[in-house]
């Protein structure tokens, strides 16, 4: 059977360019068809459907194709995926919704504050090729907690490893799962809280069987479609407005014109100072220890987080695992280069076609939006045009036309409904949504896999029983990779905060968690075992309590860089008086925007509750470091272990088993 499944495998890796050139082939043709049918009348509705569901059933397909009954196929697809496609696979792991849907919401939201997450998350992976990723592929693990069980001698820290990877992996892929509900919901009609569950079907046919083998191979075919769905709109509105097809040669054109239309906007009443936040003006939203601690943040967490550095454990060698490191980073550069181009053509979009629109002439796709409380026209839920109407009457001296300070939409929308702000043909709309969904697909895959490896390999076999064997392990796997996804979606659909807040957590935590004890794990021979249990323990646990206190305890010592009033994130308008309102009872579930992530809500030394790691993380650099000093330094054999690992030539550290 093996050598039947080797041979089976080497035919399709042989043929990579082929297969996936006719794919990129066939899902444009699948575009084309859906422009016709909509040329033809159908349905919007009918046409978001196909949408989805096509989409679904190939990367289903794919994943049923890769099945595989191999432990090494399992966890690391069999070590043979090429550097480029292990690239494009981890540029979609990668470009989740945070990125494709939650991103260029960020930035159109905080203009040049919010280039601190785009420099942060591009940065990181000059330190996975740098400091980490070439490093545990040499050693030869299946997991993280691999390396910190057999670099700090035992199961006590591989057990510490487990908790830092489900921490930040859970959280992590519960704004992937969010993600995939916000975009069922919007196309196939469904409630938010049963759209959840639709998208989970969607990411457990791709992982499910095939486990890694099937996750790399079905995210190379989400990359394809993410990055043809970014593209595509920004393309098409750069070349309306301004004759050429490049964006991103565009931008300033386009910021420009966002610039003239502010102030046009100020002119005629359409907006005031107080509630007009200047696009390209920068530490309005962030101050400057925040805007540069999200960007360390994002770096480091990037060099941190298990599903990334799991990738890297799938390449032929340790060669081809630096080299895709670069590849990862030339497609992930291709959408987060657009991503400020796109949050300024959808900016142009608003301020030119809903700012000082009619009230009672809005088009039926804000009340779309509006019935899952994503746009706020006048104060209320744009459900309906009579209740926004009767909403905006209500507001003494309105004149009946949106004002800046009427129009409130949430971020993660802002992608998803660009094409229909611009009034683009539907089949873009769906383009987007598909791209949306398979980017979140793309993350939940890989997040899961890594949750239930973890479960599967480091606790049960490892640590449970080392004799299982091979059936029962990958039984196991896949049961535990059903239960997590399951949790997950229940609490995804409880709404607990914006995707890239969610995201950002994440980033933090496995900062704290990981980054010290890997990178000194690596590179300083003298570190000991117990002096990096301790830095985990002190790094994590001081980034989880601070994390869990400002964000669900903000009277405990939170401060809203001393405003009386919490403002509105999109215009600026006073919402509510602090003072008033954290006095009351269930105050966050009475006033949501107080937990909003990009309100500002700090705590020690003014630092957002995002960048959480940079509280965790120096506190466990230092731990191991002082600890080490402390005790003995590990044997003359670890020390040559970790002398090993370091050369980019030899055997690997772990030999594998071949049963």
């Amino acid at each position: 059977m093996a050598t039947e499944s080797s041979s089976g495998s080497g035919d399709f890796l042989n043929n990579l360019g082929r297969v996936y050139s006719i794919y990129t082939g066939g899902f444009l043709a699948f575009v084309i068809l859906i422009a016709v049918l909509e040329q033809m009348g159908v349905p919007n509705k009918i046409l978001g459907y196909l949408f989805v569901f096509f989409t679904l059933a190939v990367y289903a397909i794919i994943g049923v194709l890769s099945r595989t009954a191999q432990v090494s196929e399992y966890y690391v697809a069999g070590r043979s995926v090429p550097a480029f496609y292990n690239g494009m696979a981890t540029g979609a792991d990668w470009m989740s919704a945070a990125s494709f849907v939650g991103m260029a919401g960020t930035l159109f939201l905080l203009g040049y504050d919010g280039i601190a997450w785009v420099l942060g998350w591009t940065g990181g992976f000059v330190l996975v090729s740098i400091l980490i990723g070439p490093y545990l592929r040499k050693f030869g693990a299946y997991t993280v907690p691999d390396f910190l069980a057999f670099r700090y001698g035992g199961n006590f820290a591989r057990g510490l490893g487990v908790v830092v990877l489900v921490a930040c992996s859970f959280t992590y892929v519960t704004a992937q799962i969010y993600g995939t509900g916000l975009i069922a919901s919007r196309f196939l009609g469904m409630p938010f809280e049963l759209a959840v569950f639709a998208g989970l079907v969607g990411i457990l046919v791709c992982s499910m069987l095939g486990g890694m083998r099937a996750v790399t191979w079905t995210q190379v075919a989400q990359y394809i479609v993410l990055i043809i769905a970014y593209l595509t709109p920004i393309v098409i509105l750069s070349t309306k407005k301004y004759g050429f097809p490049i964006p991103e040669l565009t931008y300033g054109l386009a910021i420009s014109d966002i610039i003239a239309r502010e102030q046009q906007m100020l002119a005629s009443g359409l907006a005031t100072v107080a509630n007009l936040k200047p696009h390209i003006s920068p530490f309005i939203n962030y101050s400057p220890l925040n805007f540069f601690a999200i960007i360390l943040c994002m770096m480091v967490g990037t060099a941190s987080l298990p599903h990334i550095l799991m990738r890297y454990f799938t390449t032929p060698s340790v060669r081809e695992a630096r080299q895709s490191v670069a590849w990862s980073l030339l497609f992930i550069f291709l959408l987060y280069f657009s991503a400020p181009a796109y949050a300024a053509f959808s900016k142009l979009e608003v301020y030119t076609n809903i700012i000082g629109a009619d009230v009672s002439a809005l088009k039926p796709w804000i009340f779309n939006w509006g019935e899952l409380g994503l746009i706020q026209i006048c104060g209320k839920n744009a459900g309906s045009i009579d209740a926004i109407v009767a909403a905006c009457k209500a507001i003494a001296g309105h004149t009946g036309v949106v004002r800046l300070q009427d129009f409130v939409i949430n971020t993660d929308v802002i992608v998803l409904s660009t094409p229909e702000i611009a009034g683009l043909p539907y089949v873009i709309s769906g383009l987007v949504a598909a791209g949306g969904l398979a980017a979140a697909l793309s993350t939940a895959d890989g997040l899961l896999l890594a949750i239930a490896n973890a479960l599967s390999h480091d606790v049960y076999y490892k640590m449970i029983d080392p004799s299982a064997p091979t059936v029962r392990r990958l039984l196991v796997a896949r049961v535990l990779l059903l239960i997590v996804a399951i949790v997950a979606a229940a609490t995804a659909a409880t709404k607990p905060g914006d995707i890239l807040a969610m995201v950002g957590w994440a980033f933090s935590l496995a900062m704290a968690g990981n980054f010290p004890a890997l990178v000194m794990g690596v590179w300083w021979k003298r570190t000991t075992a117990t002096g990096a249990i301790c830095g985990i323990i002190a790094g994590f646990g001081l980034c989880l309590f601070y994390l869990v206190t400002t964000r669900y305890f903000p009277g405990a010592g939170v401060k809203y860089y001393g405003m009386t009033s919490l403002l509105n994130p999109v215009t600026g308008a006073p919402l509510v008086d602090i003072a008033k309102a954290m006095a009351l009872p269930n105050a966050m579930e009475a006033f949501p925007t107080l937990a909003h992530p990009l309100a500002n809500k700090v705590g020690w030394f003014g630092l957002t509750n995002i960048a959480c790691g940079m509280l965790g993380a120096p506190l466990g650099f230092a731990v191991i470091y002082v600890v080490s000093l402390l005790g003995k330094e590990p044997s003359k054999e670890m020390q040559a272990y970790v002398d090993d690992i370091r050369k980019p030539r030899g055997r690997t550290v772990l030999e594998e088993k071949t049963t």
